[in-house]
């Protein structure tokens, strides 16, 4: 099965790259997509990006390689970027929903609150916390002892294979973790389930239909990819450990690391009328160049 789940997941990771790369460069090159919450997609697209390419290439490597090492500072460094790209994502769509909020329930201040400066400095925090984040995990995680076997259980370094591996008391670490990332969850569904209340508020009280209608178009994607993100991460981390399986794990990593990277740009761009029309024109931008030079060769 090795040959077929490599031509698989290669596959998959192709369509991660070219999404969420055609989404950064649409929303650089095309001026209506210069506004908050296209900065913040830009910025989602650039984090599922990340995320995949820290998890994928090497589990290829593992699916035609003989050997299927990872050193100790690679697998500390792989479990530090992917709890920094994770984080960030968790916030930032949380933050993706106040940009939402004020759109729809403030539009007329919409530009003063959400201005390029404001949006700059949210993003820089949200940094700032993911990467404090990330320390405390790899920090809890690595200072541990690993004395016994050295076979990871699992396609990447994440977490609760490692505390298995352990042979020190990892309760504190576990207790640390479950602190960190239930605060970070919690912050960001919060921040999630207040801006949405009010925007349901605010559009439950528009006369006009097809207000309410172009009001709901534009939380869809994002209620998507929120219910997708913060189900799999509840699942994963914030279940009791009696109910704990490797297997249930590995499954839910592959949705996480794997498949949530590739939808997040589909979800945006099928869902998103501007998105797909200048998609379009792009591509037929790009086709009538190559006539052009076929023509004149």
């Amino acid at each position: 099965m090795q040959l077929p789940l490599f031509m698989m997941f290669l596959f998959i990771y192709v369509i991660t790259v070219i999404g969420n790369l055609g989404m950064i460069v649409l929303i650089c090159t095309q001026s209506q997509f210069h506004n908050p919450m296209y900065f913040f997609l830009g910025n989602l697209s650039f984090l599922d990006l990340c995320n995949s390419s820290v998890i994928v290439p090497k589990m290829l490597a593992g699916f035609i390689a003989e050997s299927k090492r990872i050193s100790y500072n690679a697998c500390a460094l792989q479990l530090y970027l992917f709890i920094l790209f994770s984080d960030i994502e968790c916030i930032l769509l949380g933050l993706m929903a106040y940009d939402r909020y004020v759109a729809i329930c403030n539009p007329l201040l919409y530009t003063v609150i959400m201005s390029r400066k404001v949006c700059k400095q949210l993003m820089a925090a949200v940094y700032f916390v993911g990467t404090v984040d990330s320390i405390a995990y790899t920090y809890c995680t690595f200072r541990l002892s690993f004395c016994s076997s050295n076979i990871i259980n699992h396609f990447f370094c994440d977490i609760p294979p490692l505390l298995e591996l352990s042979c020190s008391d990892t309760y504190f670490s576990e207790i640390v973790m479950f602190i960190f990332v239930a605060y970070v969850e919690a912050g960001s569904i919060g921040m999630i389930l207040v801006s949405y209340a009010y925007i349901l508020s605010t559009i439950l009280r528009m006369r006009s239909a097809a207000s309410r209608h172009k009001a709901f178009s534009t939380c869809a994607s994002h209620l998507t990819a929120v219910g997708i993100f913060h189900g799999t991460v509840l699942f994963m981390y914030l279940r009791p450990s009696s109910s704990y399986s490797m297997d249930q794990d590995k499954w839910a990593s592959v949705f996480y690391t794997i498949i949530i990277p590739m939808l997040n740009p589909l979800i945006y761009s099928l869902r998103n009328k501007d998105v797909k029309h200048a998609l379009t024109k792009t591509l037929g931008n790009i086709g009538l160049l190559n006539r052009n030079d076929m023509v004149s060769n």
